[in-house]
C-alpha cells in the first residue's frame, strides 16, 4: 500500500482550499454587521432578516422554484421516453438524427440555445415568460436525463421483461411494473440533474425570460452588477446550506440503502 505523502497531503489542501475557501469567506461576511462586504464590522444577522423582507428576491426565488420543478418533471419523462426509444426501438429510420438532436444540447453553447429559443418564440409570437422559460429548460436539461436512463437501460436485463410478458404482462405493464422500478433510481437522479441544471441556468434564461418573470440567477446577477450587498452573501449562504443539507441526507441515504442490500444478501446466503 503507497504510503500518504506529503506531497499528495499539500496538492489535496490546495485543491479543496481553492475550492471552498472562497465560500467560506463568503459564509463568513455573511453575518457581517457593516454594509461594506469587505470591511468586518462584527457579527450581526441583520442582512438575513433584510433578506426575508426582500420582496424583489422572495419573488424571484418562488418562480425558480416553479420553474426548476414543472420543467425538470417535463424533462424526465420526455427524456425517459427518448431514452426508452433510442436503448429499445433498434434501427428504425431518422434514427442518427434523432438520437443526434437529443444529444445535441450537451455540446451547444448555451448561448446559441439560447439566442435560437428566443427567435423561435418571437417567430410563433410566444410572450415571454415563465411559459417560454419552462420550455427552454425543459430543451437543454432533457438530453442530460435521457444520457442517464439510457445508460442504465444498457445494463438492463431484458429478461426479466420477457418473463412478465409471458405471465400475461402487456407490454406497457411490464414496463409499469417491471422496468420502470429498475431504473427508477435512474429516473429520480435525471429529474435531480434537470432540477439542478434549472435552478443554476442563467445565460439561456436571460434570452428567454420578459418582464414579469425574473429568475433568483437573474436577479442575483443584476444586483452584483452594482455591487455586491450583505444580502446577496446571505442569500448565497441560505443556498450552500441547502445544498450542504441535500448531499448529506442522499449520502446517507444511499449508505443505508447499500447496507440494507448487503444484509439481504447476506441473510439469503444463509438461508441457502
Amino acid at each position: 500500500m503507497r504510503r500518504f505523502s506529503w506531497i499528495n497531503a499539500t496538492s489535496l489542501t490546495l485543491g479543496f482550499a481553492f475550492l471552498y475557501l472562497p465560500m467560506l469567506i463568503l459564509v463568513v461576511y455573511s453575518f457581517n454587521a457593516s454594509q461594506l462586504v469587505t470591511v468586518w464590522a462584527g457579527f450581526s444577522t441583520r442582512w438575513y432578516g433584510e433578506l426575508i423582507r426582500n420582496e424583489a428576491f422572495l419573488d424571484a426565488a418562488w418562480v425558480t422554484l416553479k420553474v426548476a420543478v414543472v420543467s425538470s418533471t417535463i424533462a424526465t419523462v420526455l427524456g425517459t421516453m427518448a431514452a426508452y426509444t433510442l436503448v429499445r426501438a433498434g434501427r428504425f429510420l431518422g434514427r442518427t438524427l434523432f438520437s443526434g438532436m437529443i444529444y445535441a444540447p450537451l455540446v451547444m453553447p448555451e448561448v446559441i440555445t439560447g439566442l435560437s429559443l428566443l427567435l423561435l418564440f418571437i417567430g410563433i409570437g410566444l410572450d415571454r415568460g415563465i411559459l417560454t422559460i419552462v420550455l427552454a429548460h425543459t430543451t437543454f436539461s432533457m438530453c442530460y436525463v435521457s444520457v442517464v436512463v439510457s445508460s442504465r437501460l444498457d445494463s438492463f436485463d431484458r429478461s426479466l421483461e420477457e418473463a412478465a410478458l409471458d405471465l400475461g404482462c402487456t407490454p406497457f405493464e411490464a414496463f409499469r411494473l417491471v422496468t420502470l422500478p429498475i431504473i427508477a433510481p435512474a429516473v429520480i437522479s435525471g429529474w435531480l440533474l434537470a432540477f439542478t441544471l434549472s435552478l443554476d441556468d442563467l445565460v439561456i434564461a436571460s434570452f428567454v425570460t420578459g418582464p414579469s418573470a425574473t429568475t433568483l440567477p437573474m436577479k442575483i446577477w443584476s444586483s452584483v452588477r452594482l455591487g455586491v450587498s450583505p444580502e446577496i452573501n446571505a442569500l448565497s449562504t441560505i443556498l450552500i446550506a441547502i445544498v450542504t443539507v441535500g448531499v448529506i441526507t442522499a449520502s446517507l441515504v444511499s449508505k443505508r440503502a447499500i447496507a440494507a442490500r448487503q444484509r439481504d444478501e447476506r441473510a439469503a446466503a444463509a438461508a441457502a
